[in-house]
């Protein structure tokens, strides 16, 4: 399994010399499977740059899995070139959100006031599959949805494939108590000795304590989630969209000293456009 990152950026894409290492668009992963079944996991700016590729593609099947309908997680969707190929087809999975579906939320993003061509317009084939607690498959892939502790709810994804295991958890406040979750327990089961975790990491311990509640983690509490789990890999993911490359590099240093200090081997990165892994 092939993840790579094409967005890392929370709340708003960003540019700027001080945003080089670690990209400004938002959210977007790539999940390639070793059979070549290729999922796009979010619709933030960093699929255009993966759209932008399709027209000399073989495959024209896309497969886009969205964990949740905020606008950073789907302001790329208007933009993302295979809608407007003819010849594409586009399966969107999705769970329900704010919106009531996720079909609902695209439709009403794609229409005026906010873009001038309706979602019925566009000239690829477009199916929506609805997303709720049970298991699914898109080619070799087995798809786990995990609920996120966040504002109008969302998915996370526990991806299988040869008993390798991917977590992805973005948009996930870890501390804030929430009976639908039970806390840490739900999370570190699902988790439990993956081959690598990106989760949400949008807050520093100083930083927190004026956003509790808006549905994000501290980078501290992703590392204790890591380690309780027993992650092999854990990326910080979901980055704030004011901090600089400098102000990451030192997230990933304090993450690095916290895991070496418990004497765990997990391995931790913070996750920018380009980054890319096979596990």
């Amino acid at each position: 399994m092939r993840i790579r990152c094409w967005g890392s950026r929370g709340s708003f894409p960003v540019s700027g010399m001080e945003f080089i290492r670690y990209g400004g668009d938002t959210a977007c992963v790539e999940v390639e499977s070793s059979k070549g079944d290729v999922v796009l996991l979010d619709a933030g700016t960093g699929i255009r740059a993966f759209g932008n590729q399709f027209a000399a593609a073989q495959e024209k099947v896309v497969h886009l899995v969205l964990s949740h309908a905020h606008l950073d997680h789907i302001m790329g969707f208007p933009y993302f070139q295979p809608i407007y190929d003819e010849h594409a087809i586009l399966n969107i999975y999705g769970g329900q959100c704010g919106a009531g579906s996720m079909e609902t939320a695209l439709r009403k993003l794609m229409r005026p006031p906010y873009f001038p061509v309706d979602l019925s317009a566009l000239p690829a084939e477009i199916n929506f599959h609805e997303v709720g607690a049970d298991t699914f498959n898109i080619g070799v892939l087995k798809f786990t949805p995990i609920r996120l502790n966040h504002p109008n709810g969302g998915c996370g994804y526990r991806i299988e494939e040869k008993g390798k295991v991917f977590i992805f958890l973005t948009d996930n406040e870890l501390q804030r108590d929430n009976p639908d979750t039970g806390l840490y327990e739900y999370f570190e089961g699902l988790c439990e000795k993956a081959d690598l975790l990106i989760h949400d990491a949008e807050y520093t311990e100083e930083e927190y304590p004026q956003h509790e509640s808006w549905g994000h983690s501290k980078y501290t509490d992703v590392i204790k989630l890591a380690l309780a789990a027993e992650v092999k890999r854990v990326g910080l993911f979901h980055l704030n969209a004011l901090r600089t490359d400098d102000q990451m590099d030192a997230i990933v240093a304090d993450a690095k000293k916290i895991i070496r200090e418990s004497g765990a081997a997990t391995e931790c990165f913070g996750i920018g456009t380009g980054f890319e892994v096979v596990i």
